[in-house]
């Protein structure tokens, strides 16, 4: 079984994406998933165009973002070695500390697409439990093996 990396990344805006404070980050956003779409690694991205599904599941004003990546290691590049890091590094122009982690990631099997349940699930242990091989963050990583053996 080959297994590939889910991640969710939540954010809280703090105002409207119409508010005229948001529009370097709305103008940036095409730009950068296209950049991810095109990243080495890069398997899948949620998109959604009316934002319905995540409002149900993750409320109002809630950012979302879920990807699969091959690696760990190619989302972290995505994250930190490219365009996207200006964009991140500004993130606090844009969202608001969150109660909750704000990112999770977990290991899928090939070919698998995670669900925005699935994620709310990983998230939400990852608040309760901390990092396990369930789900982690960049800070304490897993490797496949170890997820495997967690879920036997």
């Amino acid at each position: 079984m080959k297994l590939v990396l889910a991640q969710l990344n939540l954010a809280q805006m703090t105002l409207p994406m119409d508010h005229p404070d948001m529009t370097d980050f709305v103008n940036n956003l095409d730009r950068i998933n296209a950049l991810a779409d095109q990243s080495t690694g890069f398997i899948w991205r949620y998109t959604e165009e009316d934002n319905t599904a995540s409002t149900t599941v993750f409320g109002s004003n809630m950012l979302v973002n879920m990807s699969v990546w091959e690696r760990l290691e190619d989302l972290m590049e995505f994250t930190y070695k490219s365009p996207h890091l200006a964009i991140y590094k500004r993130r606090k122009e844009w969202f608001s500390k969150m109660k909750i982690p704000h990112m999770v990631c977990w290991y899928v099997e090939a070919g698998h697409i995670p669900s925005l349940e699935e994620a709310k699930t990983r998230i939400e242990h990852l608040d309760m439990h901390g990092e396990t091989p369930f789900a982690f963050t960049f800070r304490k990583q897993f490797s496949t093996e170890q997820a495997i053996a967690y879920q036997s």
